[in-house]
């Protein structure tokens, strides 16, 4: 079997897996109780070290506390055993967190006894499938993939089912100051704003800026475009006509968006180029063949 054709059917395996997980809360979305296979004591349950979320919301773990204490978990805790009778986290660390602070002694867990590629697999699917994660978390769970189990951009939107170019811009986030990702983190920059950053000069100083002055992504993205010319070009702009103007900027992140690639545009005349930075063989066949379907 190939490489190509097992990760398909990983992917179809994992959209089974986590058929009963993806959905919001059954007692927030008024949805049929799922059976668990098993209570299990709180304290025999731990959390997935490789769970790519890290951030939980203090005030939201409490709403849920509050509800767990009136209705109980209505959504079982996925998990798979680790020893004889203790279970990891596949899915639903935030349930098990809010129950802590509920103070319940025991959980209902539905069991999925697998390794730990499809573990970390299943977590990242589960969690980007249920937007819970930040742009950050989400970028770095697809780097996890990529570092650990070899899978490619594209393998990544299939089985995910985002866009290659939509994983690729993900990826593109952890080129950032740690200072940058951090705001990006805490949600005062939000993906959008950071990718502008990207290709800059000093993303940490920029991202202050935007922060400071609460710019729009188009805003942030205009700023960007400047330092980036002004990297090229280091002469002053004399006028208003040297400055590129919004609808190239626009047009230039309209690609890097579809390409998941840094794209600039530099108009000489009734002419210019366009150029396109890739950072690996496999971006560049990726150019070759969106451009020979053309």
């Amino acid at each position: 079997m190939n490489d190509d054709l097992s990760k398909r059917r990983l992917g179809r395996g994992l959209a089974a897996l986590i058929g009963e997980m993806d959905q919001p809360d059954p007692v927030e979305a008024g949805r049929p109780t799922v059976n668990p296979d098993r209570m299990v004591p709180i304290e025999f349950v731990s959390r997935n070290p490789k769970n790519p979320r890290r951030y939980f919301d203090e005030a939201e773990l409490h709403d849920l506390a509050a509800s767990i204490r009136q209705h109980g978990i209505v959504q079982p805790v996925v998990a798979r055993t680790v020893s004889a009778g203790r279970y990891e986290i596949i899915a639903g660390e935030r349930r098990w967190r809010a129950a802590q602070l509920a103070g319940l002694i025991e959980i209902p867990v539905i069991v999925r006894d697998v390794d730990d590629k499809t573990a970390l697999e299943i977590a990242i699917v589960e969690n980007v499938q249920r937007a819970d994660l930040n742009a950050l978390e989400e970028a770095q769970g697809y780097e996890q993939l990529i570092a650990e189990h070899g899978y490619t951009q594209n393998d990544l939107g299939e089985i995910i089912g985002k866009s290659r170019s939509h994983v690729a811009n993900s990826l593109r986030l952890l080129k950032l100051p740690d200072s940058v990702r951090d705001l990006l983190a805490g949600g005062s920059l939000s993906a959008g704003h950071a990718r502008a950053l990207v290709s800059t000069s000093d993303p940490a100083s920029l991202a202050r800026t935007i922060v400071s002055k609460g710019m729009s992504v188009r805003d942030a993205e205009r700023l960007a475009q400047n330092d980036i010319k002004a990297q090229s070009d280091p002469r002053p702009a004399t006028s208003i006509r040297d400055a590129k103007d919004s609808d190239t900027v626009a047009l230039e992140r309209t690609l890097s968006d579809a390409l998941g690639l840094d794209v600039i545009i530099n108009h000489k005349g009734s002419g210019g180029q366009i150029r396109i930075a890739y950072k690996s063989l496999e971006q560049l066949e990726e150019i070759c063949r969106l451009l020979e379907r053309r």
